[in-house]
């Protein structure tokens, strides 16, 4: 029995998003095309002690040659996200995959993209494909954070939404400042002002299982078609 070689991946350059949140984009040496669709992961592994550690991430970047682009928070007590937080530009992890099922549907069709927190990697690797390879669709994201600065990506959406008439971004604040002129709220209370009664709309879902859980169920209750619903969830 064979098992399969994990490849290596190189840190290009990590930013900051938000307080403990960073993107992370990473090379594949050697490597002119990384293949995978937009919402599936990869998994980072290390040994850490006499510990082997692996952790499933999901890829928040469009398909580009070689290249993924990560979306991480820093664990407290978290061996290896403080591992990921410490590694410096040509530092290199292994990988596997990439790998998932939370996928696009093809075709492609009028789309509600809801997402809190991390969970929305896969969803920003979905929305700049479909846009990237000229989607009409139309497609709207209802993003949840608690504040104004962890709206992760919220310049790159807000510039995506003026450049694409078909792409809308909506988001909400659970704990708004004063100031806030946005939606408020969780993202469960918009859910329905998004699809203005329609059904024939495929709607994925991405974040903390509270939440993709409870907009499953709004949904089903609402007669939606279970296979328009595709979700992934987080502990």
């Amino acid at each position: 029995m064979t098992h399969a070689v994990p490849k290596s991946a190189r840190l290009v350059e990590a930013r900051e998003l938000a307080p403990e949140i960073r993107h992370f984009v990473f090379e594949v040496p050697g490597l002119d095309r990384l293949p995978f669709e937009p919402g599936q992961f990869v998994s980072l592994r290390r040994s850490i002690g006499s510990e082997h550690i692996t952790r499933a991430y999901s890829i928040a970047s469009a398909p580009d040659g070689g290249r993924f682009e990560l979306c991480l928070n820093l664990v407290p007590n978290g061996p290896f996200s403080h591992f990921l937080f410490g590694l410096r530009p040509g530092d290199e992890v292994e990988f596997d995959g990439p790998l998932g099922y939370f996928l696009l549907r093809r075709p492609v069709r009028d789309s509600l993209f809801v997402a809190t927190g991390t969970g929305i990697a896969p969803i920003r690797s979905m929305i700049t494909h479909l846009l990237a390879e000229g989607s009409s669709a139309r497609l709207q994201l209802l993003f949840g954070a608690r504040h104004p600065e962890t709206l992760l990506y919220r310049d790159e959406f807000g510039a995506l939404a003026v450049r694409h008439p078909n792409f809308t971004f909506q988001p909400t604040l659970s704990r708004p400042p004063e100031s806030w002129t946005g939606l408020r709220g969780r993202v469960q209370r918009h859910l329905f002002d998004a699809l203005a009664g329609r059904t024939a709309v495929d709607v994925y879902v991405c974040g903390l299982k509270t939440m993709v859980n409870d907009v499953r169920a709004r949904l089903k209750d609402a007669g939606f078609d279970r296979r328009s619903i595709i979700y992934e969830k987080y502990d």
